[in-house]
């Protein structure tokens, strides 16, 4: 099934989720991207992903590249952001990750958070019907080391939440499909 990765405009294939990584490594090789690199990834207004460098929401680009860390970053917020406030996705990613503009502190590399969302994401509508979100949680959470004692709760915590608003959205955009097709 084709369906397009949380947070971008790439089309992949919902089987291939758990590879996600690959299909990201190449876009780095030449030691980051450029803003309009990745507008063009998330369907943002560059301005809009300055604005979020601005206002603390992820460290800024180190000689005009973003990383893949940061990338991750903007992604997870550009998933969330049609249904959760601003002020409360960058309070649940500081609830794992202490200061968002600083790298330092954080308890899980956001692209790893990212790559575990994506595939969970994948299989979401599923996780949602049989009730099986946090042994899928507990499974993509397997191999993480906790840098701090409770770090795997809270990073499970935002992982179902974080599923829960992607849902959330996919429904929302079911419903105003359904609602143009009425007029």
């Amino acid at each position: 099934m084709e369906w397009i990765l949380p947070g971008t405009m790439l089309k992949a294939r919902a089987e291939d989720a758990g590879n996600v990584e690959a299909l990201f490594q190449p876009m780095f090789l030449a030691g980051g991207m450029v803003l309009s690199q990745v507008a063009s990834i998330t369907g943002l207004e560059p301005y809009i992903i300055q604005n979020w460098v601005k206002r603390g929401f992820l460290s800024p680009p180190q000689s005009k590249r973003y990383t893949l860390r940061q990338l991750c970053r903007i992604l997870n917020i550009n998933a969330l952001k049609g249904v959760l406030p601003m002020e409360r996705i960058c309070g649940m990613l500081g609830y794992i990750n202490g200061q968002l503009d600083d790298e330092g502190d954080d308890t899980i590399d956001d692209s790893q958070l990212y790559f575990m969302f994506v595939k969970l994401a994948a299989h979401a509508k599923e996780l949602d019907q049989s009730g099986a979100w946090q042994p899928a949680i507990d499974r993509v959470l397997q191999d993480y080391q906790e840098p701090i004692p409770g770090a795997r709760e809270r990073i499970a915590k935002v992982l179902r939440i974080m599923l829960i608003a992607y849902v959330a959205a996919r429904m929302k955009e079911e419903a105003e499909g359904l609602l143009t097709e009425l007029t």
